[in-house]
């Protein structure tokens, strides 16, 4: 009976039947099925070249600040605008804002760009939609409320004040390494965002617009409203800032008289800088944000309109589109490198044989994407490490990432290849490479190393919450799962080092924060897995702390939710609608501790079982990715598909060797072997699933 039911599925939501918890056999038949109808889901998404890709699912605004950029640039196509009108509606809140992740509440910088861009678009201000926008706007605080990315925007099209834009300027690129905050203590990101928008702040290449926004200026345009606040206390650090921005001010009124005395020299290094970065990436720093500041960038320095710079920089941009016959929506970069490590390992875990061709076809196309250049790394590393690394992105050849070096070499370990010596020279020197970049408290971050300095969050152009890249928790223990698995010694000084941070990073209830996916649950499932790849004691007092704030966060469906509101305030942790990704996660926190008969554990698998559609996938509306807390998130497509497959793998894993009748294979230290638990009982099950498939 049970079977009948694994293999034909169940919708979304539909409630378990008694049955569905009777008998262990049954319970493993179904959990084998569920395993082999994802596995043929994921198998049956590969690309023609051999990797995975799922879409990065955004917030509104990328597509506003398109519209936007297309009426400064005076082409604007009406059918492209409707569709893309089409899709900003579509996500238009019941209070008439927008908000910047699934859930969420109204948020002041995404409502305006919003309104603005509708408005461009020739929606009439009159419009229920309108009114509604307009008045949550106002109630937010209007536009003195945004940050200062989105007051640039709106200063180039003649609707915000230059004056009142903190300077952004070109003369940080001249200050030397010597000088104890200079331009590379900014993270990779933000280093690409800033670098344009320095020039475009220079020329200030205002085109205006044929509408307004005063109605959404609550106060008029009152200093006291536009000008950035500042400290109560006399002497702090944004204070100085802040005086110091006055006096770019002032400075600006000499550049633009031409006599300023490093001006000149310092718009030819942020040119040069910027089109060496153009070589090798899919447009600069291969980001929408970084993409659009430079095609602006460009026509402000005076680039024409079919110059090849231009050309290839609009070519990137529109690379990003998905457009239909009634919407367009806009990826903020690609993903395949991160999210096809990610599929090789949870194929491989749930038992796809790592000689199957479209595993060896996925691992020769991650071994070609190795970076063998010293790209922007080098200025934050003394290390003398041979260059190599992985990025995200399709190409992105100057900003190679810890994370996704991690997963590639997680993903690597385990598939072989007809050409086993290249493959173990790449994983060498790759993990030499990532090891470098352990930060002075031992924790790793996401592409530079010690890019701490917090002195840089208070500049006044700093509000996008993303100038420094901080060592966390979250990767940190990625890395220590691949070194446990690698069979590195929990004294190794690396590894000391490494637990001792993330023993630091532990909060009060047990949990740890999730910098990279929402949030808690994220956090707390990759530090247990971490520290149980690396052989470490799971009894102890602090990681059984752990394991019971995962089971006291557990929904009555039996799955794990988390919003991005954790963010704002911790007191959200742990609370949000279940997800097929947090509930992934949360099982397979619980299983590092090694006992799969645990009841949390097993409401959690049937969950996910539970919530499987017919074709092997699943279905998720909640926002689990982070790109920049508090600013902006992402949704993983691959995220519903890929971490469910893991966690039911790591749970039928983890029961072969419990199980008396099983009597799996040795688990062996080699890449090809390790991990590899295919039991009698095991096998027995996956021929009788294969067979009913």
């Amino acid at each position: 009976m049970l079977v009948t039911t694994a293999k034909q599925g169940r919708l979304p939501g539909e409630q378990p039947t008694t049955a569905d918890t009777a008998a262990p056999d049954e319970h493993l038949h179904r959990l084998n099925a569920g395993i082999l109808r994802s596995q043929d889901f994921l198998l049956g998404e590969t690309k023609p070249e051999g990797f995975w890709v799922g879409e990065l699912m955004v917030d509104s605004t990328v597509v506003s600040d398109t519209i936007a950029y297309h009426h400064w640039n005076r082409k604007v196509d009406p059918e492209w605008q409707r569709k893309a009108v089409n899709h900003i509606l579509s996500m238009q809140l019941p209070d008439g804002g927008w908000n910047i992740y699934h859930g969420g509440p109204t948020e002041v910088n995404a409502t305006i760009k919003a309104y603005l861009a509708l408005k461009l678009a020739g929606v009439p201000v009159t419009d229920p939609r309108m009114l509604r926008a307009r008045e949550i706007a106002r109630s937010l605080g209007g536009v003195p409320r945004m940050n200062t990315f989105s007051k640039l925007y709106l200063a180039l099209l003649g609707l915000y004040p230059w004056q009142y834009v903190p300077t952004i300027p070109c003369e940080v690129l001249l200050i030397g390494k010597w000088f104890h905050v200079n331009f590379w203590d900014m993270s990779n990101w933000s280093r690409a965002m800033l670098v344009p928008l320095a020039i475009i702040n220079h020329f200030k290449p205002t085109r205006p617009c044929a509408v307004k926004l005063d109605e959404i200026y609550p106060e008029g345009f009152h200093e006291r409203d536009l000008a950035l606040p500042r400290d109560p206390q006399w002497f702090t650090w944004r204070n100085f800032f802040l005086s110091l921005d006055k006096l770019h001010k002032f400075a600006e009124l000499w550049a633009q008289a031409g006599i300023h005395p490093f001006r000149r020299r310092a718009l030819r290094q942020a040119e040069k800088w910027m089109l060496e970065r153009f070589e090798g990436s899919d447009g600069l720093a291969a980001i929408f944000p970084a993409i659009l500041n430079s095609l602006i960038a460009l026509k402000a320095l005076g680039y024409a309109d079919n110059h090849p710079e231009v050309l290839r920089a609009e070519k990137e941009l529109k690379k990003l589109e998905h457009e239909t016959a009634h919407s367009v929506r806009i990826e903020p970069c690609f993903s395949p490198v991160w999210d096809t490590a990610i599929t090789l390992i949870c194929l491989h875990e749930s038992g796809v044989p790592a000689e199957h061709p479209k595993m060896k076809k996925a691992c020769e196309w991650m071994m070609d994407r190795e970076i063998r250049f010293r790209g922007d790394w080098h200025h934050k590393n003394p290390i003398k490490v041979e260059p190599s690394g992985w990025v995200f992105e399709h190409n992105n050849k100057w900003n190679p990432d810890v994370d996704d070096t991690a997963m590639v070499l997680l993903a690597l370990r385990k598939i072989p290849t007809d050409n086993p010596k290249r493959r173990d020279e790449c994983f060498d020197r790759g993990l030499r490479w990532m090891m470098a970049f352990q930060c002075k408290d031992g924790g790793w971050a996401a592409f530079d190393k010690d890019c701490t300095k917090g002195i840089l969050e208070k500049v006044p152009f700093a509000d996008h919450n993303a100038m420094l890249d901080p060592e966390c928790a979250d990767i940190t223990a990625r890395i220590l799962e691949l070194l446990g698995y690698e069979g590195y010694s929990i004294d190794h000084p690396q590894v000391r080092k490494a637990l001792e941070y993330v023993r630091e990073q532990q909060e009060a209830d047990g949990s740890w924060y999730g910098r990279w996916g929402v949030n808690y649950i994220y956090g707390t499932w990759q530090v247990l897995r971490g520290l149980s790849a690396m052989n470490l004691n799971m009894d102890k007092p602090w990681l059984l702390k752990a394991r019971d704030w995962l089971e006291s966060v557990q929904r009555p469906d039996g799955g794990w939710g988390e919003r991005c509101n954790t963010y704002d305030d911790p007191v959200h942790k742990g609370q949000g609608p279940s997800t097929a990704s947090q509930t992934a996660w949360a099982v397979m926190g619980l299983l590092a501790f090694g006992d799969p008969s645990r009841p949390s554990i097993r409401r959690g698998v049937e969950y996910l079982l539970h919530q499987q559609n017919r074709d092997g996938s699943w279905t998720e509306d909640e926002t689990t990715g982070t790109g920049f807390p508090r600013v902006f998130y992402l949704k993983y497509d691959m995220y519903r598909n890929t971490w469910p497959l893991l966690a039911l793998a790591t749970y039928r894993n983890l029961l072969a060797q419990a199980l008396p009748i099983a009597s799996p294979t040795p688990v062996t230290s080699s890449r090809e072997g390790q991990g590899d638990m295919r039991g009698k009982y095991f096998e027995v099950l996956s021929a009788t699933a294969t067979a009913e498939r």
